[in-house]
């Protein structure tokens, strides 16, 4: 006889938060928790520290965020700073903040977000009217920590969110003395979206014996995006993008440039073209960002070329078209990527440009992802160069290097003869 199993769906309420919390997530019509949330909440509201392994797009902000505010309700903070939260981006922190304003609707914890690139005073300003929770990149906090405006000895409850980024980023150094300005008692939470050695290793330095989740591999990529992938010549990319663009279903378009000279010559070639297009990337200024992320989300930009750093905390609902004009060299990055469409059950199509030096990459995301990409075989800018071998990319790598003193040189010159 054939026993039949009821499956057991969890929801909100079954997490044991605060009504004020319920009500809010409830709001935003949410229903059942992810599965982040589902190993992360419980876990957070015991007390555990908590090394979480998620890529974005799991609902990893709620997961430490809904008990974090859960325990600040019932704590009478005194408009002491409780809680901190350390991002590797000024995007990502904003969006963080937004999520905690949008969980407080119905409770007095007020948070604020910090972050470089624009004047300090309307966010020491907030500082000084007191706030519970604070959202910052390292930069900032630690200059606003030296000019007295934080205090960080009241932390009970800290969090390093895209650890890997993070250490991409070059911020270890600024990581490490946040950490000594924190006091040891407090509750510590990690999450990575890859977990390295040297991610493990700084885990060490900040949980005390944690408890170890991870959700969404970072090998998987959800079944309802569909993945193409054009191979052509390093000279053709250019005109094979141009190529793509005529199908006019492609209304939203986020580009994935490896550097930011490469992101903005993009943007300059679309621009010619008369496709509508915006950059971002860490040489442009956080209003500069702001605008081009709030255009490209209300469709007044057509394509948003960003650089994987930057586009760290871009959510856009309902987005359809991811491309990769470059192939990144590491296989994860292509998840994570191709990630930003096709969320929450939406369908979404991740496309990808190939030039020979790349072919080797796109092998490698093959075998983590463990599935065949779509070859588009019908193009005219079909690849029929080969790959450099060894001495070939020396001499290439010379002459790039060449060109970039050159470059540097003579804007230099330039320089000297405007004063």
């Amino acid at each position: 006889m054939k026993i039949l199993e009821q499956k057991f769906y969890m929801r909100f309420e079954d997490l044991n938060l605060h009504s004020s919390l319920l009500k809010a997530v409830k709001d935003q019509n949410y229903t059942q928790p992810t599965a982040i949330q589902k190993k992360a909440i419980p876990l957070v509201l015991k007390g555990n520290d908590v090394l979480g392994s998620a890529q974005t797009g799991t609902g990893k902000t709620a997961a430490f965020a809904l008990p974090i505010l859960h325990h600040l309700i019932s704590e009478r903070t005194n408009n002491k700073i409780r809680a901190l939260v350390v991002t590797p981006t000024r995007e990502l922190a904003i969006q963080i903040g937004e999520n905690f304003t949008v969980y407080s609707k119905y409770n007095s914890v007020r948070n604020t977000v910090i972050f470089g690139g624009v004047k300090q005073e309307a966010q020491t300003n907030k500082l000084a009217k007191g706030v519970e929770i604070l959202i910052a990149t390292p930069g900032r906090l630690l200059d606003l920590i030296g000019q007295g405006f934080i205090s960080l000895k009241d932390i009970g409850y800290f969090v390093l969110d895209e650890a890997d980024r993070m250490l991409d980023m070059g911020f270890i150094h600024d990581i490490r003395k946040i950490l000594n300005q924190l006091p040891k008692d407090r509750q510590s939470l990690f999450f990575s979206a890859t977990m390295p050695k040297n991610i493990i290793d700084l885990s060490s330095q900040i949980l005390k014996h944690p408890k170890r989740i991870s959700v969404d591999p970072v090998s998987s990529t959800a079944e309802t995006i569909k993945q193409y992938i054009y191979y052509t010549n390093k000279s053709s990319k250019k005109d094979l993008l141009l190529y793509i663009l005529k199908d006019q279903s492609i209304n939203q378009l986020l580009l994935f440039s490896r550097t930011k000279h490469g992101a903005d010559r993009i943007v300059k070639n679309l621009r010619k073209k008369n496709i509508q297009a915006s950059a971002i990337h860490g040489d442009k200024s956080q209003n500069q960002r702001q605008k081009a992320l709030k255009s490209f989300k209300d469709s007044q930009i057509r394509v948003l070329v960003a650089t994987d750093i930057a586009a760290r905390g871009i959510d856009i609902d309902k987005l359809s078209f991811v491309l990769n004009y470059d192939i990144p060299n590491e296989s994860e990055t292509y998840v994570h990527r191709i990630g930003r469409c096709g969320r929450a059950g939406e369908n979404g199509v991740a496309i990808s440009i190939c030039e020979p030096e790349e072919n080797i990459y796109a092998k490698s995301i093959e075998k983590l992802i463990q599935q065949k990409i779509e070859t588009v075989q019908n193009h005219p800018f079909l690849q029929t160069e080969k790959p450099m071998n060894l001495q070939q990319k020396k001499e290439f790598e010379k002459e790039k290097q060449r060109k970039r003193q050159e470059f540097f040189a003579n804007r230099n010159k330039k320089r000297k003869k405007s004063r």
